[in-house]
């Protein structure tokens, strides 16, 4: 285990058994002894990486708790062939999805200073379908965020989403077109969730994601501008439904 500390807050990794792997995620914890609201952070398809520890960091100095979750066994999948042949299966499978999330979640109830009542679930990819499947299956979150990450679920099941879910997508993103956005808006509006779609116009797949240096599926890029936006929106949807103190 790998710890740091800084007069703001305390780093550790975090080892946890899901989907048959040995997953290995970022606790970021803010300093104080009190309990504070906490987030859960799903990282892109491509696994936990530096991009989603600094974010947890971020949010732990805002006050929350954060755990960034692993998705592939402490292993980052920068070869898109091998992503894709890891992650198209798992998002066709809501139980798998679930079980991942579960995993990190207790994690994150474990820690001392969670606490358990006030928890969010924000996700980018791969990790925002992971976010969204544990609100489907029932957990007791107080926000659901997401970034290109507009999945459907089985019939009915979102009817189980008893929190706001904030979705963020760029209009030009290929991989989540104007077809799958209309799919995810009519599932969250028949099912009576409080939801909100934000379209940053011009922006591609992944915009959030500062470039990476390996190849990449067709359709991603990022947008500086759009990426500030994004994070700032996330903040918002944690200030408004997960205040830091009540």
């Amino acid at each position: 285990m790998t710890m740091t500390m800084t007069t703001t807050r305390t780093t550790r990794t975090v080892e946890y058994p899901a989907d048959g792997l040995t997953m290995i995620g970022h606790l970021a914890v803010p300093a104080g002894v009190d309990r504070r609201p906490a987030v859960l952070l799903g990282p892109e398809g491509m696994g936990l990486s530096d991009v989603e520890r600094h974010r947890a960091d971020a949010l732990a100095e805002l006050g929350y708790v954060a755990l960034a979750f692993d998705l592939h066994g402490g292993r980052y999948l920068g070869d898109p062939e091998e992503m894709l042949a890891r992650c198209m299966p798992l998002l066709a499978d809501p139980d798998r999805m679930r079980d991942i999330g579960h995993a990190a979640l207790d994690v994150l109830r474990a820690e001392p200073r969670t606490d358990p009542d006030r928890i969010a679930a924000v996700g980018y990819g791969t990790g925002g379908a992971i976010a969204l499947e544990l609100g489907r299956d029932g957990v007791n979150l107080r926000a659901i965020g997401t970034v290109n990450a507009l999945t459907t679920g089985r019939p009915g099941e979102a009817a189980r989403i008893g929190c706001p879910v904030w979705a963020g997508v760029g209009s030009d993103d290929p991989i989540m077109p104007p077809a799958q956005r209309d799919a995810f808006t009519a599932e969250m509006q028949a099912a009576g969730v409080d939801w909100r779609l934000v379209v940053y116009g011009g922006a591609l797949h992944a915009f959030h994601h500062p470039p990476v240096d390996h190849p990449v599926v067709p359709g991603v890029g990022h947008h500086p501008r759009h990426a500030q936006r994004a994070w700032r929106d996330v903040v918002d949807l944690l200030a408004e439904c997960l205040p830091v103190t009540q």
